[in-house]
């Protein structure tokens, strides 16, 4: 059932509601002024009546009241009923009939008699007779003379008339409120239209489209009524909407940016994981060539000297004998320049607050975690505070530490890094535990080793923890590694505190 005929029902059950209450009254009105025409006609009689036989109270003057009321029941069509009662004061139960005429068969009640009599007010009663509808007085007179006796005249008289005029009255009622309800009826369903159909379907047109996207729309406000006010909440709502999707787009648009800034630092930091891992490959191989080359060439040169200072030697062997003592010269600056190029740069040393080494660091790796099905747990003790060391270094380390346990942990697993100070503050410990499957008993000695891995891929493999361990020496720190088979392993990178 739509609201427009929800609403034309109530309308009109209100209406009928309405007018038959209205009517109602109107008849009870015009019922209540017929019967106070009948009463003072009633009245009259009675008062005729009675004052006539205060005056000829004698048995001839009965008589001819007697006489007169038949004469006037005769002449007159509209009276049914005329009795004259004395009643004593004394025993109100002592009614005598005196005088009366009457065309229908009637007879008063006399306890009702009795009642008017004893209450000294006139009393009118609707009566049903054979010859129709009829109104009844009881009219209590008292008495002049000095014995405690009063007077009650009844009157009755036909109200055929009344009755008609009162059912015309209906009837009249009844046809003019079913008029007045089917033009009301139809004067609202014409003006349903322009006063609620035509501003709900905009309403609803514009909702529509601003449901399939287009933001901008707003309800037109015509007028300062109710739809004027709907419309205008609307429109303040599809604005504060519009400027909430707006952020909404600027946020997404600076996490856009936030994302691809966080991933170019995570491959600028893997590049410089990268090249430091290079450099410490070479910086060892370098020093293994000059450690296995160096003792040969002194050994040559120092033999070529000596023989060059024993003398008597042809040009030719001379000249040959110093040759080998330049090469061999020339051999060791070559690589004495290698190891100064393969070098790492000195360390930059500063106060450094290790919560901000993990705030920077650990956004890099959280998307390669989440990718992986990885969770990552933190916690921090409160009492950390600054320590001096070379950050660049120590995000190597801690990237090293986590890319590490990011290939031992499998999907689902946990690596929880945490930051913890002794209780007297002079170190600082951060510990990265993961749940992989850990290192064997036999390995775990080697782990540290340089190019020592156990993962049979190639590459530059087995360079990070023995990085993390240099970079904790240079920091005059140390590492200490746990592992148990199938439970994982926590590395423990141990700082001195500033």
């Amino acid at each position: 059932m739509t609201v427009r005929t929800r609403l034309m029902i109530l309308t009109i059950l209100g209406l009928i509601v309405t007018m038959g209450i209205w009517g109602w009254v109107q008849i009870k009105a015009l019922d209540q002024i017929l019967i106070e025409q009948q009463g003072k006609r009633l009245s009259n009689v009675a008062e005729t009546v009675s004052a006539y036989y205060q005056h000829f109270p004698t048995g001839r003057g009965l008589s001819i009241l007697d006489t007169t009321l038949k004469e006037q029941i005769q002449t007159d069509v509209r009276l049914a009923r005329i009795d004259v009662f004395t009643v004593v004061n004394y025993d109100i139960d002592y009614i005598k009939y005196i005088a009366g005429a009457s065309r229908v068969g009637y007879e008063w009640p006399e306890a009702l008699v009795s009642s008017v009599a004893a209450s000294r007010k006139p009393q009118y009663i609707r009566l049903k007779t054979d010859e129709g509808p009829a109104v009844g007085l009881l009219y209590p007179v008292t008495s002049d003379k000095s014995h405690p006796t009063q007077f009650v005249v009844g009157v009755i008289t036909f109200s055929r008339a009344y009755a008609e005029i009162l059912s015309r009255a209906q009837r009249l009622l009844v046809i003019s409120t079913a008029c007045l309800l089917l033009i009301i009826f139809l004067v609202l369903a014409m003006s349903y239209r322009w006063l609620i159909d035509r501003p709900l379907g905009i309403i609803i047109r514009t909702i529509d489209e601003f449901q399939t996207g287009q933001y901008i729309k707003r309800i037109p406000i015509s007028h300062r009524d109710e739809w004027g006010q709907l419309a205008e909440h609307f429109n303040s709502m599809a604005q504060e909407i519009e400027q909430v999707l707006a952020r909404n787009r600027d946020l997404t648009r600076n996490l856009e940016e936030r994302v691809q800034e966080a991933t170019h630092r995570v491959v600028q930091l893997q590049k410089q994981v990268n090249q430091l891992q290079q450099l410490a490959a070479l910086g060892y191989l370098t020093a293994t060539l000059a450690h296995d080359l160096g003792t040969p060439l002194h050994s040559i040169a120092g033999l070529a000297n000596l023989l060059l200072e024993r003398g008597n030697w042809t040009p030719d062997v001379s000249r040959k004998l110093e040759l080998i003592v330049q090469q061999t010269q020339r051999l060791n600056t070559v690589i004495q320049n290698v190891r100064r190029a393969t070098r790492s740069p000195g360390p930059h040393f500063e106060e450094v607050l290790v919560t901000e080494l993990l705030n920077d660091t650990l956004p890099l790796v959280e998307p390669l975690l989440q990718k992986a099905g990885i969770e990552l747990q933190v916690r921090i003790d409160e009492r950390i505070g600054r320590i001096h060391a070379d950050l660049y270094r120590l995000q190597t380390a801690l990237f090293n530490l986590l890319q590490n346990a990011m290939e031992a942990t499998p999907q689902g697993g946990v690596i929880t890094v945490s930051l913890q100070a002794d209780p007297d503050y002079r170190e600082v410990a951060l510990t990265v535990a993961d749940t992989g499957a850990g290192i064997p008993p036999e390995l775990l000695e080697r782990v540290c080793e340089p190019f020592f891995s156990t993962h049979q891929e190639e590459g530059m493999r087995g360079l990070g923890l023995a990085i993390v361990q240099d970079i904790a020496k240079m920091h005059g720190g140390r590492i200490e590694i746990d592992s148990r088979p199938g439970e994982g392993t926590r590395i423990v990178l141990i700082l001195p505190a500033k």
